[in-house]
């Protein structure tokens, strides 16, 4: 009797544990260093998993790496219970979506701004150049001084895009303007360090900048709160932060992770899950410029029928602005 009551149970547990490794449409989702309240780049990935959380009313995994080695370890782990698709964000787990990709065929993964090329992952993109020079466009008018400010957060490529198509947009408003460029740092460190992006910001208005453009996590937060101390503008990055001091935020570039999070999770859920690149810009609504009641009395008319000007030229090829990660160059500084 109690040999078949004990084979009962270790059946139960292999029937449950089976169910829980076939919940194949139970995504999951792993932060990158920074938080998934960094008001920026994770928490607009984190609306887009509460969106479809509320739409569906399916539960999601979710790790907020805190060291570069949890990394590997916190997607194997989402792997080995079965969650797909399991979504990366950030280009530093590229390597460990690649490595538990190769393991996990049958599962499915995705990773923003990087690119995997696996059968089984969805590579997410932006064309943040193009967000970029709309933004800069504003910058340029709005600037009374002729000089205006970027802070990057971690010294790389893609950060150096978003720097190269804000100067860009800068130059086309206001041709001899000056355009001020620093980054944080060159460690995942540089994203999480809002001290030291405010301590740069007023390093810039020493300068002269008036409006500064944020690229840099949750180290843009200092750069948003130096520049509203010191007289200056700001500008936010992937989430609309208008709203974290209304007035003073000239506008944000919108990189709409959030819909990117939310459309990989529902197509795991529908079976129209695609591996394959996606490279999201103007056109295809991926990136953009915000606008609300927090920053409506800062751009003029004459600011927003030139912004959209800008907006369509660049949709219908007129204006080709220069992609940093093509050739690690910039035609303007």
């Amino acid at each position: 009797m109690l040999r078949r009551s004990l084979l009962g149970a270790v059946a139960a547990l292999a029937m449950s544990a089976a169910a829980a490794f076939a919940a194949d449409d139970k995504p999951a989702i792993v932060f990158d260093i920074g938080g998934k309240f960094d008001k920026s780049f994770n928490e607009s990935m984190f609306n887009g998993s509460e969106k479809f959380k509320a739409e569906t009313g399916i539960a999601y995994g979710e790790f907020e790496i805190a060291q570069e080695a949890q990394r590997e370890q916190a997607i194997r782990n989402f792997a080995d219970q079965g969650y797909s698709p399991i979504i990366a964000a950030g280009f530093a787990q590229a390597a460990a979506v690649e490595k538990v990709a190769k393991e996990y065929p049958d599962l499915k993964f995705a990773i923003v701004d990087m690119v995997v090329d696996l059968p089984n992952v969805q590579s997410i993109v932006f064309k943040e150049q193009e967000g970029s020079y709309l933004v800069g466009v504003l910058a340029g008018m709005a600037s009374k001084s002729g000089k205006v400010g970027f802070v990057g957060g971690m010294d790389i490529p893609l950060i150096r895009k978003f720097g190269c198509g804000y100067a860009q947009g800068v130059k086309a408003a206001k041709p001899d303007a000056a355009v001020i460029q620093n980054m944080t740092g060159d460690t995942g460190a540089a994203w999480n360090d809002p001290v030291k992006g405010g301590e740069i910001t007023k390093g810039q208005m020493a300068q002269g900048a008036d409006v500064i453009y944020a690229a840099a996590g949750a180290t843009g937060l200092g750069v948003l709160q130096a520049a509203a101390d010191g007289g200056a503008l700001s500008i936010g990055v992937d989430a609309n932060q208008n709203y974290l001091h209304p007035g003073k935020v000239l506008t944000s570039m919108l990189k709409r992770v959030d819909v990117a999070v939310y459309n990989v999770m529902k197509s795991g859920k529908d079976g129209t899950f695609k591996p394959g690149i996606q490279a999201l810009g103007l056109a295809e609504d991926g990136v953009g410029y915000a606008v609300d009641d927090n920053n409506k009395p800062l751009l003029t008319p004459e600011m927003l029928a030139a912004v959209e000007k800008a907006k369509a030229d660049i949709i219908a090829g007129t204006i080709k602005v220069h992609d940093y990660t093509e050739d690690n160059t910039c035609p303007v500084q």
